[in-house]
């Protein structure tokens, strides 16, 4: 098969989205020589993908063309007809952001959430629309939509009325060569050298967007917290500012423990499994998400969870996770109390997240989502 697939919407790959590409892109790799891949990437991006470039065709987009408005409508105008120029089977846009109108060829599509209809004011009113009303219509027009979990599926059938024979499941998957239990003491070392974390720490890894990822109500429960234990422990947070930043940031400055609260911007791919490793407890209070990729992968490195349920959070993360309800900072301050004080707590929930981490594989979801392209494409 020849299989495009359009990279426009990574933001510059600092997202949970760009995290999903380059993972199936890498899982792709020992396929590259029964299918042509050819990726379509705004210019300033292409040394992101040079990983790939020996095996798939990079095709440059001008950067011109990054600015949303004018990138969706390079999706529905330019798109379609390179589509047809190099004679694609299947054309795979990983989100519902860029769905093509068009049908130059079978079409495939990820949508990982549907956050819009669940979290008031998580974009601004033009991104609510577009994700409300304009993009119901776009679904539509795929052959195929992969949702990344059952939470999901159940979303697009509800609010875009998709039936089920169009929507497929295929969970994310996780790079066990990356992310796995390795040195305790080799990892703290490095968090010391990169970013001076010498004490306990509680770390959430979640791009800074208020509400919707709940950093402050995290504040607020890790306040309390402090005030309760008096104890060294510092809470870390690794994300790019997003929609809302402004208040988390307000929120750690008026902190009464904001020497303790470390915000250490966007965290870099390589970074991300020392932090994991090194972390004492991981946090993840989120009022809404379509997989939720850290917990999985502070789980296979041998960090204890704390974790909402909202979304498809409960699906994921399963038994192995401490449980708290977003919205109640009480329960997330009790959680910390809890798992931060009791080190056998501690190790069953390190053991337990262990185990459910082995229940997602990239290679799974390579071959589970390549099965779905040729379905498309045959239809």
């Amino acid at each position: 098969m020849k299989i495009g697939l359009s990279s426009s919407v990574i933001q510059r790959g600092k997202t949970g989205i760009a995290q999903y590409f380059f993972a199936l892109l890498r899982a792709f790799r020992p396929y590259t020589d029964r299918h042509q891949f050819k990726i379509f990437v705004l210019e300033e991006d292409v040394p992101l993908f040079d990983f790939v470039c020996r095996q798939m065709e990079i095709i440059p987009v001008p950067e011109r063309f990054r600015p949303p408005v004018k990138n969706i409508l390079w999706h529905q105008t330019t798109l379609p007809r390179l589509a047809r120029q190099h004679q694609l089977d299947v054309l795979h846009v990983p989100s519902y952001r860029r769905l093509l109108w068009p049908h130059p060829c079978a079409l495939v599509a990820t949508i990982h959430d549907l956050a819009p209809f669940h979290v008031a004011n998580k974009y601004d009113w033009s991104r609510m629309l577009y994700g409300r009303v304009i993009v119901r219509r776009l679904a539509h027009r795929q052959d195929q939509v992969i949702a990344i979990s059952k939470n999901t599926a159940h979303d697009i059938k509800t609010f875009f009325g998709l039936p089920d024979n169009r929507i497929t499941v295929i969970h994310n998957g996780l790079e066990h060569d990356r992310f796995f239990p390795g040195s305790r003491d080799t990892a703290r070392a490095q968090v010391v050298e990169r970013h001076g974390l010498r004490q306990p720490f509680f770390l959430y890894i979640a791009r800074l967007e208020h509400p919707a990822k709940n950093h402050v109500r995290l504040i607020s429960a890790f306040n309390e917290y402090k005030k309760s234990t008096q104890s060294p422990w510092q809470l870390v947070l690794g994300g790019s500012d997003w929609n809302g930043a402004e208040f988390i940031h307000a929120a750690i400055k008026q902190s009464p423990y904001a020497a303790d609260i470390r915000s250490l911007g966007f965290v870099a791919n390589t970074d991300l499994p020392a932090l994991y490793q090194a972390a004492d407890v991981f946090v993840y209070p989120s009022l809404y998400e379509g997989f939720g990729m850290p917990p999985i992968e502070a789980m296979a490195c041998g960090c204890p969870v704390i974790c909402s349920t909202r979304g498809s959070l409960g699906e994921v993360v399963g038994n192995a996770a401490a449980i708290v309800e977003p919205e109640d900072i009480n329960s997330i301050t009790q959680q910390l109390l809890a798992v931060a004080g009791d080190a056998a707590l501690r190790e069953r929930l390190r053991a337990a997240g262990l185990i459910q981490a082995m229940n997602f594989s990239w290679e799974k979801t390579a071959a589970e989502t390549l099965k779905l392209y040729h379905r498309a494409a045959t239809a």
